[in-house]
C-alpha cells in the first residue's frame, strides 16, 4: 500500500519550502539564544565590575577621611547611600546594568574579614577589585559573585520565561510558513498542472488541447510553446488527413477507369485494339507521373534530396529549360517571352533549379488559355536573384492564391486530370526553394493570370 503512494510535486514543493522554513527559523532560535546567554551576560558581567570598580573608588575616599574601616562595619545604609548616589549620577548610571541583573558584593577589609555582605562564604571565583588609597595601600577587597551565576540562580525564572517565549514564536512562525507556503506552492504549480493535464490530451491525440498562459515568466513562455506545438500538430494531423483522402481520391480514378476498359474487354463489350491499349497505357502513365511525384515531394519534405551546390549562372539554365518547352508552348497557341540579363549567378544545385524552372513552365502551360503568353524576366544584384514568371489569364481569386501552394490543389473548377495534372508541383517548387533558403510567393498578375516570384538569396560559402 506505502509503495503505491505517490507523493505529488506539490506536496514536494510544500515540503522543501517548509523544511527551509522551519530549519531558518531554529537556527535563529538558537542564534538569539545564544546571543542573550553570551552577548548579554558578557555585557552585565562588564557593567558589573565597573559598578564594583566604582564602589571601590569611592570606599577608598571615605578610608581616607576616616583613617580606619570603623564607619563601615555593619554599615549597609552607607554602601545602600553610595550606590544610589552611582545610581543617580547621569554619567556612570549609564554604564551600570540594570537592577535586576545586578550581583551579589561584599566588602571584606586587608584581613580579609567580611565588612558588608550577604551571609554564606566569599566566593573564590568572584570578580575582586582592590580598595586602594591615594598612597597606593591596598586596605580591602570589593568581591562581587560570578556573573554566570545569572541564568543558574537568580534569574532563571526570566530565562526559563524567555525560552518558552521564543519558542511559542518559533511554533507561531512556523504555522504561519505551512499556510503560506501551501497557498505559494499551489500557486507556482497550477500552470505546470495544466501543462501536465494538456499534455496527457495531447499524448491521448487531441490535439486542440491548449493551456492558458496568464504570466510573462518561463512558465508563461513555455505555457506559450506548448500551443503553438499544439496548434503545429494539429495542422500537421490536418494535413496528414487531407493528403491520404488527396492520395486516395487522386488514385482512385485512374484505377477505376483501367478496370472499367479491363472489365469491358474481358466481357467482350470492347475489343483489344491499338486505340484500347493506348488509352490504357495514359492511365498508366497518369498513375506513373501522379506516383513520381509523390515520392519527389517526400523526398524534398524529409531533405532527402540530393542537393549539389556550386557556382552556376541561371540564365543559361532558364534557356535550356524554355528551349524544351518552346515547341510544346506552340502547340498550345502560348507565347514564351523571356527578359533575362547579361548573367545571374547562384549559388546552388542546378539540376534542382532546372527541376524548379521546369514545373513553374508546366504549370503556366496547363493553366494558360490559347492565345495567351508566360513572361519570365530575372532581376539580379549582388544579394541574389530574383525570377518572375507571369501569365495571362484565367487568373485566380484570393481564396484560391492563398492555397496555390498546398498539396493536390487545382485551381480550375474542376478536377480534369488531363489540364491539372497531380497539384503537386508548386509543393515540390516550395521545398527546393526552401532548400536553398530563398522564398517563393504568389500574386495576381497583370496580364490576368498568376504571377509566381522566386527570391534566391547569394549567400556567400
Amino acid at each position: 500500500m506505502f509503495a503505491r503512494l505517490r507523493i505529488g510535486i506539490t506536496a514536494k514543493l510544500f515540503a522543501a519550502i517548509l523544511s527551509t522554513c522551519m530549519l531558518v527559523l531554529i537556527t535563529m532560535h538558537w542564534g538569539v539564544r545564544l546571543s542573550f546567554e553570551h552577548g548579554f551576560i558578557d555585557y552585565i558581567k562588564r557593567g558589573n565590575e565597573q559598578r564594583i570598580t566604582m564602589l571601590s573608588d569611592a570606599l577608598a575616599d571615605q578610608y581616607e577621611q576616616h583613617g580606619s574601616w570603623t564607619f563601615l562595619r555593619n554599615n549597609n545604609r552607607l554602601v545602600f547611600n553610595i550606590l544610589r548616589s552611582l545610581d543617580q549620577n547621569p554619567e556612570s548610571s549609564n554604564q551600570l546594568p540594570p537592577h535586576g541583573w545586578r550581583t551579589q558584593f561584599w566588602v571584606i577589609d586587608q584581613n580579609y574579614r567580611v565588612m558588608i555582605g550577604p551571609r554564606g562564604p566569599v566566593p573564590p571565583e568572584g570578580t575582586r577589585r582592590a580598595i586602594t588609597t591615594s598612597d597606593n595601600k591596598v586596605v580591602g577587597w570589593v568581591v562581587g559573585s560570578p556573573s554566570e551565576r545569572l541564568t543558574r540562580v537568580a534569574d532563571i525564572n526570566f530565562d526559563q520565561q524567555q525560552n518558552r517565549t521564543s519558542w511559542m514564536i518559533v511554533g507561531l512562525t512556523m504555522l504561519l510558513a505551512a499556510l503560506v507556503t501551501w497557498l505559494m506552492s499551489r500557486g507556482l504549480l497550477a500552470p505546470v498542472k495544466r501543462l501536465v493535464e494538456g499534455t496527457h490530451h495531447l499524448a491521448a491525440g487531441d490535439f486542440t488541447s491548449r493551456v492558458e498562459s496568464t504570466s510573462r515568466d518561463e512558465l508563461g513562455r513555455l505555457a506559450q510553446d506548448f500551443n503553438r506545438l499544439a496548434s503545429t500538430l494539429e495542422k500537421n494531423e490536418s494535413m496528414r488527413r487531407a493528403f491520404m483522402a488527396d492520395i486516395s481520391h487522386e488514385l482512385r480514378t485512374p484505377l477505376a477507369i483501367l478496370r472499367g476498359e479491363l472489365e469491358a474487354i474481358q466481357d467482350g463489350v470492347r475489343k483489344l485494339t491499338p486505340e484500347s491499349i493506348i488509352s490504357l497505357q495514359g492511365e498508366v502513365a497518369t498513375l506513373t507521373k501522379l506516383v513520381d511525384d509523390v515520392h519527389q515531394l517526400s523526398l524534398s519534405d524529409e531533405g532527402a534530396l540530393a542537393y549539389r551546390k556550386r557556382d552556376t549562372d541561371l540564365v543559361p539554365l532558364l534557356e535550356m529549360v524554355a528551349a524544351n518547352f518552346r515547341h510544346r508552348y506552340e502547340q498550345q497557341g502560348l507565347r514564351l517571352n523571356l527578359s533575362l540579363p547579361e548573367a545571374a549567378p547562384q549559388f546552388g544545385d542546378p539540376d534542382r533549379l532546372g527541376q524548379l524552372f521546369t514545373n513553374l513552365m508546366e504549370n503556366s502551360l496547363r493553366y494558360t488559355d490559347a492565345g495567351g503568353s508566360l513572361s519570365i524576366y530575372v532581376e539580379s544584384g549582388p544579394g541574389g536573384n530574383l525570377l518572375h514568371f507571369e501569365d495571362s489569364a484565367p487568373g485566380v481569386n484570393e481564396d484560391q492564391l492563398k492555397q496555390i501552394f498546398e498539396r493536390f490543389y487545382r485551381a480550375e473548377g474542376s478536377r480534369n486530370r488531363a489540364s491539372g495534372g497531380s497539384g503537386l508541383g508548386l509543393a515540390i517548387c516550395q521545398n527546393i526553394v526552401a532548400a536553398h533558403d530563398g522564398t517563393l510567393s504568389a500574386a495576381h498578375s497583370s496580364a490576368g493570370g498568376l504571377k509566381i516570384t522566386v527570391s534566391l538569396p547569394n549567400k556567400p560559402h
